[in-house]
């Protein structure tokens, strides 16, 4: 069984890797300043001209994009290239404005289908197992990125798309499929719908599982894992870089691998742009340095964590990025404390009498905020009478939670599946205050 996907590339010295960055970075600036009117012209405010991009130790020098930016030219100000060469577009969902439209030449779907292939290997895929992809196919780059990485393994693929739960159980017993993809909180409904069935992990086949699209816990990693029976891996993508595969666990996990050849990362002080050395926790950056269709310098990606260039015992020489610990966009501010959903989840799931279903109700009362866990009872607690027992896990949960956030919350227990299950990014907030 193959180690890497493409060795050359995953083991590369740190000279070689900075050289091809400096050499794609180059052909990039030129291309988008002589293409791209919002680059240029926000160059020029800056007095940077391509000329004084001389190696990827320039990057500094260049301006933030920003994601309004993308809706600003939406739909096609941003393509580097004519339609004629845009063999495919994706886009976001468009839930907080316009819709980002992303193009791809057919050079660059064959770079994305690489990059998820180095990371399919990477998990211990081949060209032996059958992908069952569950991540939504369409303008959503999940499935379409996923099917064609897997493809280009020379894997068997199973297009299976989200939804229809019963049907894909009903796949993953007959098809016998290895290998699943597909947002972690989708693989924890699947193996809520596999005990409703009457069936467990010893019922399918599945090996490895690959998840990612939203933020996850280890300990949720855990019982994905003893419930389908796999060893589940981190996938990071996002649209406007390219989708799944910009970076991915090896069998260390202890990070996640950056395509850096394709993707150049930074971390920045979210507050003064500031570049920050390895190990310091800011906002994740990114300039897609090889894309014909759609590149992208400085992108803010709103996601908080940190890099490390530390030797892996893997044997890969790609930066890591450690899990990401929330987007800045999706952190709340609650008495003046930062929380992100990921820490919450994480205390919820020590506890074995609920389930990982959880919804965050932040409100403002008095000119003051609140914060209210919905907490879903597994069958048994909830089946239980002993209101002793609820209560004291009631003060459990709540002075854990304090303890990890520095803020107290209202424990609200509520029945099994009351909380809305979701075929895609799980929606975990309901923020009612008015903040302007």
């Amino acid at each position: 069984m193959a180690k890497y996907y493409d060795e050359s590339i995953e083991t590369a010295s740190r000279e070689t890797i900075r050289q091809i960055q400096s050499e794609n970075l180059i052909k990039t600036v030129k291309l988008i300043y002589d293409r791209v009117p919002l680059y240029r012209n926000r160059m020029d405010e800056a007095g940077v001209k391509p000329e004084d991009i001389k190696s990827v130790d320039d990057l500094h020098l260049l301006p933030f994009t920003y994601k309004q930016d993308l809706r600003d030219t939406y739909p096609y100000g941003m393509f580097t290239t004519d339609m004629d060469n845009v063999v495919r577009l994706h886009a976001s969902s468009g839930t907080t404005g316009k819709q980002i439209v992303v193009g791809y030449t057919e050079k660059d779907i064959d770079m994305w289908a690489s990059c998820v292939a180095r990371a399919l290997t990477a998990y211990g895929a081949t060209k032996s197992d059958i992908v069952h992809v569950s991540y939504g196919y369409g303008l959503f780059t999940g499935g379409l990125g996923a099917h064609d990485g897997a493809q280009k393994l020379g894997a068997t693929v199973i297009p299976v798309s989200t939804g229809n739960t019963a049907r894909q159980i009903t796949i993953l017993q007959d098809f016998k499929p290895t290998v699943i993809c597909g947002t972690p909180s989708y693989a924890l409904h699947l193996i809520e719908a596999l005990h409703e069935a009457g069936l467990s992990k010893d019922d399918i086949s599945l090996k490895i599982g690959v998840f990612g699209a939203e933020p996850w816990t280890d300990e949720m990693r855990v019982q994905i894992e003893e419930g389908l029976g796999i060893k589940a891996y981190d996938i990071y993508g996002l649209t406007e870089i390219c989708g799944p595969g910009v970076s991915f666990n090896c069998e260390c996990q202890s990070g996640l691998h950056i395509n850096e050849d394709h993707f150049i990362p930074e971390i920045i002080d979210p507050d003064t742009g500031e570049v920050l050395p390895d190990g310091q926790v800011g906002e994740l950056v990114f300039s897609a340095v090889t894309k014909e269709a759609f590149p992208i310098l400085r992108y803010r990606t709103r996601d908080i964590c940190m890099l490390s260039h530390e030797k892996c015992s893997c044997g890969r020489t790609l930066v890591k990025m450690a899990k990401p610990q929330g987007r800045s966009d999706d952190m709340l501010i609650i008495r003046g404390v930062n929380v992100f959903p990921s820490q919450i989840e994480s205390v919820l799931l020590s506890f074995s009498e609920t389930t990982p279903n959880y919804m965050l109700i932040v409100d403002r009362v008095n000119n003051s905020d609140t914060l209210e866990i919905q907490v879903e009872l597994g069958e048994e607690m909830f089946k239980s009478d002993e209101v002793k027992h609820l209560l004291t896990l009631q003060s459990q949960i709540s002075e854990k939670v304090k303890s990890t956030l520095g803020i107290s919350a209202k424990i609200t227990f509520v029945e099994p599946k009351t909380l809305a299950r979701t075929e895609g990014k799980a929606k975990r907030t309901i923020d009612k205050r008015k903040l302007y």
